[in-house]
C-alpha cells in the first residue's frame, strides 16, 4: 500500500493559507502518514502532527505587531527579522505552547527542509521529537536569506530550505511516499521570477559560492500543482495586518471545504 503525504510549500505569511487547509482536514479526521514541510509550511505543518487546529492562524494574529515577532527593530539587534528565541522558544514554550507530548505520539512522520549554505544542496530532515534541535532546524527552515543568520547545528551552516527545494515532492517520492496533497501558496500561473536582490544576494554570500548557484538556478524553477490558491492571496510574504491574516486563512479553509470530497476520495 502506497504511504500518503503532504507537501507543504513555504511562503511566510502565505503558509496561513495551507495552515487553513490542514485544519480543515484535522476537524474531519483526514490524516496522512507523513509530511513535509518547507520553511513557513515546516513551522505551519508542525501543529498538523500535534493536533492543533486553529493555533498557526491564532499567534500570528496575535503577534504580528509585536516587534520581539517580526520587525525590523528584530533584525538590527539581533540579524533576525522574526526573532529567533520569541518564535521558536517563548512562543511554543510559553505564549502559545506547542504539544509536544501530542506531536511524539502521533506515528506521522515530519520532515523539514533546509539548505546547506557549503554546498548550495537541500537537506532534508526527520524530525521525530519535538525538541530545542527540532526547533533549531525548524529556524533554520525558515531563515530567509539577507535577513537571517545563518543557522549553525552540528557542524554545518543553514538557511531557507526554499532556496535548494521549494517544492521537496520528489524527495517524499524517492522514501516511499507515493500519494502526496501538494500545498502551494501561488495561484495557477504564477511563475518565480529572479530576484531583483540577486546582485546582492551574490554579494553578501560571496563566500559560498555552491549557495549563490543554488539561488540563481532557483530562480527559475517550476512548481507542482495540486492544491493552491484561485486567486493571489491577501498577503504578501510579511504581514502585520491580523485582518489580512485572517483572510488568508480563510481562504485556504474555503478551499479545504470546497476540496474535501476529493481529499477523501484520495487518501481512502
Amino acid at each position: 500500500m502506497l504511504k500518503t503525504g503532504l507537501v507543504l510549500e513555504g511562503g511566510a505569511m502565505r503558509g496561513l493559507f495551507s495552515a487553513g487547509i490542514l485544519d480543515v482536514m484535522l476537524e474531519n479526521g483526514l490524516k496522512t502518514d507523513g509530511l513535509i514541510g518547507v520553511s513557513a509550511g515546516a513551522a505551519f505543518g508542525c501543529n498538523f502532527k500535534s493536533g492543533q487546529g486553529g493555533r498557526a492562524a491564532r499567534y500570528n494574529k496575535r503577534f504580528c505587531r509585536d516587534p520581539r515577532y517580526c520587525s525590523w527593530n528584530s533584525w538590527f539587534r539581533t540579524g533576525d527579522l522574526f526573532g529567533a528565541d520569541f518564535c521558536y522558544h517563548e512562543l511554543p514554550e510559553k505564549l502559545d505552547p506547542f504539544d509536544c507530548s501530542a506531536y511524539e505520539r502521533n506515528p506521522m512522520e515530519f520532515y523539514l527542509v533546509c539548505t546547506d549554505v557549503l554546498t548550495g544542496k537541500a537537506v532534508y530532515r526527520n524530525c521525530p521529537k519535538a525538541d530545542s534541535e527540532c526547533f533549531e532546524w525548524m529556524r533554520a527552515s525558515g531563515s530567509m536569506p539577507l535577513v537571517s543568520r545563518m543557522v549553525p547545528i552540528d557542524c554545518g551552516l543553514y538557511l531557507d530550505g526554499a532556496l535548494a527545494d521549494s517544492i521537496p515532492l520528489q524527495f517524499f517520492e524517492s522514501i516511499g511516499y507515493g500519494k502526496n496533497i501538494v500545498i502551494l501558496t501561488q495561484p495557477e500561473g504564477y511563475r518565480k521570477k529572479a530576484s531583483g536582490a540577486l546582485p546582492l544576494l551574490k554579494f553578501v554570500y560571496r563566500k559560498y559560492p555552491s549557495l549563490v548557484r543554488t539561488m540563481e538556478r532557483q530562480a527559475e524553477a517550476g512548481h507542482v500543482l495540486l492544491l493552491r490558491p484561485e486567486t493571489v492571496l491577501p498577503v504578501k510574504r510579511i504581514s502585520h495586518d491580523p485582518e489580512l491574516l485572517q483572510q488568508t486563512y480563510d481562504a485556504g479553509r474555503e478551499l479545504g471545504r470546497k476540496k474535501l470530497p476529493e481529499l477523501r476520495r484520495f487518501l481512502s
